[in-house]
């Protein structure tokens, strides 16, 4: 009776994996959804709005999955992996909201090609991440595994492609931009949308891990 206290009751782990990997990607659909519809006041405060509600909600399955690693006696992987893969995801989820909160902070009053650009990379990558999250559960199939290391490959091309973006967008910047405020605000709205890929690719590394671990 004791030891069935210990065992799992509750608590799907790959199922709220993937719904936190569903909370991203609404994440970055509302923001890109900002960046294109930004110069109507009503869609950006309709879509910002949207961005947090998806953060809040990828919260919330962070919170309950580092919770039920308090209480699940077995683990389908690696505690830590567990930890690392939640967290790392999680940090996805806030660096968008991030990205919306600092553009409406900065009072950034249009989008520039490069922002346009580097939203729809951060999105793509969102997605892929999603696509190689819902494989997680099935990778003790080699075929599984295997699409899911060539679904990580996609995140680390994408996120070599906003690197590209983004150092071409800051020679253009401070070659063609006079205003020294402007500078500053779109450097950081720049970083913060490359800094999304960044944190996809950790995310990637770590699928990748558990793949080569468990598979």
């Amino acid at each position: 009776m004791l030891f069935g206290k210990l065992l799992p009751r509750e608590g799907n782990y790959f199922e709220m994996f993937n719904q936190h990997a569903d909370r991203i990607v609404e994440a970055a659909r509302a923001f890109s959804m900002l960046v294109a519809n930004y110069s109507d006041l009503h869609l950006r405060d309709k879509y910002n709005q949207d961005v947090d509600n998806a953060e809040r909600a990828a919260d919330r399955v962070t919170h309950d999955v580092n919770k039920a690693i308090h209480k699940t006696f077995i683990t389908p992987i690696d505690r830590e992996q567990i930890h690392t893969l939640i967290n790392t995801m999680d940090d996805v989820a806030d660096l968008i909201q991030d990205s919306a909160e600092t553009m409406a902070l900065y009072d950034i009053h249009h989008m520039t090609d490069e922002i346009v650009r580097l939203t729809d990379l951060s999105l793509k990558c969102c997605e892929r991440l999603r696509d190689a999250v819902k494989l997680l559960d099935k990778i003790a199939d080699p075929g599984t595994a295997e699409a899911a290391l060539k679904t990580c490959e996609e995140i680390d091309r994408l996120e070599s492609d906003a690197d590209r973006v983004m150092r071409s967008a800051m020679s253009k910047l401070f070659r063609e931009e006079p205003d020294v405020r402007e500078v500053i605000k779109l450097k950081a709205i720049y970083e913060l949308l490359e800094t999304i890929t960044d944190k996809c690719e950790d995310v990637a590394n770590v699928i990748e891990g558990i793949i080569l671990e468990n598979s």
